[in-house]
């Protein structure tokens, strides 16, 4: 049915949210934790050399996450900001001074202005995904149906708060092993060491986060807890922690690059093995995909502005992140400006 095939769209999207838009948040983690002005300025240099070509590019994944939810299925789009308004409103708050700090601190020429522009960037790459997993969190509990009004519980039980947790997590691993292959490219070895240790120890509080959220969810949100211990959930669950594994053997290898590869993969994984074990349910267990789905005029309409979009924006998307993980996309450096063309004289200072 369309409304299936809308479903897994939504589903896919919120993972290329995850992966492209969590590498942004995890970058900005390990700024917060950096340390001062002298010690993480050069973790900060590799930072802001390696977020600058792309960091907007990977908002359009939540828009598209966004329009397709209230489009495709507006009794979710509903209910879910009107139980969750308080969490999401602070994580869109977040998420534009989050832009704002990283957009203004580099150009400014005060260090005071600096270190605050540079914090309200930082902070809000923690806060934004932690309220963003806290309201899946508290999705995949069932506390939120339709004509639930908002309340504290909805979104601060303990599920949410571990998922939450975990995606902080998640993205300051997804951070750590993007940065470890940039100071490999920027030719920056002792950044490599700096960030991959820290990619290594994230695993570790990954993994922890992860057995104390199979305990909580067991009675907290059984539905969703049965779908990840059981089935194709499990299968995917699994993967995911052999992606992980993976990748913190390449980590130690040269191949960083592969490293990202099957960093993206395990975190993908775990996003579609959440959506697979609520199934049928976009909201266990009172909301189904077929009861919050929009009409089938309009779903038909969706897909087939979704199919134009992904024939007209994902090329260049493709094409955009090829040339960053490349080094292509570095912005001209004083030196460059001032090198004349071929065949002319450099001018006098």
């Amino acid at each position: 049915m369309i409304e299936d095939v809308v479903a897994w769209v939504l589903l896919v999207a919120v993972a290329a949210y995850a992966c492209a838009g969590g590498t942004d948040y995890g970058a900005g983690f390990w700024d917060l934790v950096a340390g001062g002005t002298e010690r993480g300025k050069r973790p900060r240099w590799l930072i802001d050399h390696a977020m600058e070509p792309v960091w907007e590019t990977n908002n359009v994944w939540l828009i598209f996450v966004l329009v397709i939810m209230w489009t495709g299925f507006p009794v979710l789009f509903q209910t879910v900001f009107s139980a969750m308004w308080l969490p999401l409103a602070l994580a869109a708050v977040g998420l534009v001074l989050r832009g704002a700090g990283f957009a203004l601190r580099k150009p400014t020429r005060r260090l005071a202005r600096r270190r605050v522009y540079g914090a309200v960037f930082a902070v809000s790459s923690l806060l934004t995904p932690f309220f963003l997993g806290a309201a899946v969190g508290g999705i995949a509990t069932g506390r939120v149906a339709p004509g639930t009004q908002a309340s504290a519980d909805a979104w601060s039980n303990g599920t949410s708060v571990i998922a939450g947790l975990l995606t902080v997590a998640a993205t300051a691993f997804l951070g750590a092993v993007f940065l470890t292959a940039d100071a490999r490219r920027f030719d920056a070895p002792d950044l490599v060491g700096y960030f991959r240790l820290r990619a290594w120890c994230t695993l570790v509080v990954l993994a922890v986060l992860a057995i104390v959220g199979l305990a909580v969810t067991h009675d907290d949100a059984p539905y969703v807890h049965d779908g990840l211990t059981g089935g194709v959930g499990l299968v995917l669950v699994l993967i995911a922690v052999v992606s992980a594994l993976a990748t913190a053997w390449l980590l130690s290898r040269v191949a960083t690059g592969w490293a990202r590869v099957t960093a993206i993969g395990s975190v993908a994984l775990v996003v579609v093995a959440w959506g697979l074990a609520q199934r049928p349910y976009l909201i266990p267990t009172s909301l189904t995909v077929s009861q919050a789905a929009g009409a089938s005029t309009t779903l038909r309409w969706l897909m087939l502005v979704t199919v134009i979009a992904v024939v007209l924006v994902g090329p260049p998307l493709v094409l955009l992140y090829r040339l960053d993980t490349r080094g292509a996309l570095q912005p001209l450096t004083e030196a460059d400006l001032r090198q004349t063309a071929p065949g002319r004289e450099p001018e006098n200072p």
